[in-house]
């Protein structure tokens, strides 16, 4: 029987105030490895009008000037001026750091997991009638965080210089029968001068963000409805409208509704923490399933427990799409993949300062070279898992 429905996705810009703290603790974490391999981060931010403040865990043998850390941060966010209301010279910046507890460096030291907690990775081959690549990704997520990345490029660009950092998005999708067959609607809500002229704004977010984010999807039609700053200005964002917080974007973060989350942070976590290491190497893992046409969807859960090497479960749902069984694909992961924290971090080289990109636009689906938990580097050791078909045999 055909089926139709709408999921809708959601992603929010680098002046987003909660996405503020996952930068400026993933920028902390970039500078404490370029120097510190093996320092054990746990970086937590908040921001408030005026202010920010730097808090955490971090034992490490370097030292980095953290609050002008911050401050460059702020300023290449772009509230580099006191009318957006938040301002990297302006702004106090209180840092309260301590070492990480004793007992759970211990089990760090023995190649264990430096946190419990369960991790989701996800992949879907959903997109493949589209007219563009979605790497693997579910559709609406993918778009809406293409159209916030389009949204902030523009005013980088200097386009809509009217407009302030922050900025969220929507996007719905129409599937019919598990495929994207079009997009009901396009939500843009975009920060700007109080002076800016509300009509134009909306005629020029539509046709220098809206149309080049979405027209080559092939998905944007004409009874697509379209809302930009639907409750009119927004001329207040940023930490000045909102306080923010490290760890509060994590569905934006990942797959959106169309996968359960475990519900930990990643920003500001070095990869001994399994929050992070974890959660890159089961989408690793699911993506190369997908990729090797093992499944059209696939969600890869483990499990880890403070101080193990050893995951505590790893767990595979294809959601019947499965060409092996669940538990038959369960098996065959854990033969191709190491899912000790250890392991990650050493077959996706995650000792590295790569995090500072990750922290805005999705941590997943992006072609960066840097991204090492995006390559299809098992496809073909798990395509020798397919049982080969017999000649003459169907």
């Amino acid at each position: 029987m055909s089926r139709t429905w709408i999921q809708t996705a959601e992603s929010v810009t680098a002046g987003h105030a909660d996405k503020i703290c996952d930068l400026l603790a993933d920028a902390v974490l970039d500078a404490i490895l370029t120097q510190d391999r093996y320092a054990r981060v746990s970086c937590e931010v908040m921001v408030t009008t005026g202010m920010v403040i730097v808090t955490g865990q971090i034992t490490t043998k370097c030292y980095i000037d953290i609050t002008a850390i911050v401050r460059q941060t702020i300023k290449d966010v772009g509230y580099n001026d006191p009318e957006t209301g938040f301002d990297h010279n302006s702004c106090a910046v209180v840092v309260m750091l301590g070492e990480q507890s004793c007992d759970v460096s211990l089990g760090v030291d023995r190649k264990g997991a430096g946190d419990q907690g369960v991790c989701v990775g996800y992949a879907t081959n959903e997109g493949a009638s589209l007219p563009i690549e979605t790497h693997y990704m579910p559709v609406p997520t993918f778009l809406a965080n293409g159209l916030a990345l389009k949204l902030t490029k523009v005013r980088r660009a200097g386009k809509l210089p009217y407009l302030y950092p922050d900025g969220k998005v929507q996007v719905s999708v129409r599937y019919k029968d598990h495929k994207p067959v079009g997009l009901s609607h396009v939500v843009v809500s975009a920060h700007h001068h109080a002076g800016a002229d509300l009509a134009k704004l909306r005629r020029d977010v539509k046709r220098l963000v809206v149309g080049p984010a979405l027209e080559p999807t092939g998905l944007l039609g004409e009874d697509t409805e379209i809302l930009i700053n639907p409750v009119g200005a927004f001329s207040e964002g940023g930490p000045r409208a909102d306080a923010g917080l490290t760890g509060r974007k994590i569905t934006v973060d990942c797959y959106g509704p169309s996968c359960g989350h475990g519900g930990s942070a990643f920003s500001g976590k070095d990869p001994t923490k399994p929050d992070r290491s974890g959660s890159y190497g089961a989408r690793w893992a699911a993506k190369n399933v997908v990729a090797a046409g093992l499944a059209d969807r696939c969600a890869v859960e483990i499990a880890y427990v403070i101080g193990h090497a050893r995951p505590l479960s790893v767990s595979v749902d294809t959601f019947g799409t499965g060409k092996l069984s669940d538990d038959r694909l369960t098996a065959v992961l854990q033969q191709e993949f190491d899912f000790s924290p250890a392991g990650i971090i050493e077959d996706l080289d995650l000792r590295r300062p790569i995090y500072t990109p990750t922290a805005v636009y999705g941590h997943f689906g992006r072609p960066d070279p840097d991204f090492t938990w995006e390559g299809l580097t098992r496809v073909d050791a798990l395509r020798k898992h397919l049982k080969p078909r017999r000649k003459g045999g169907k």
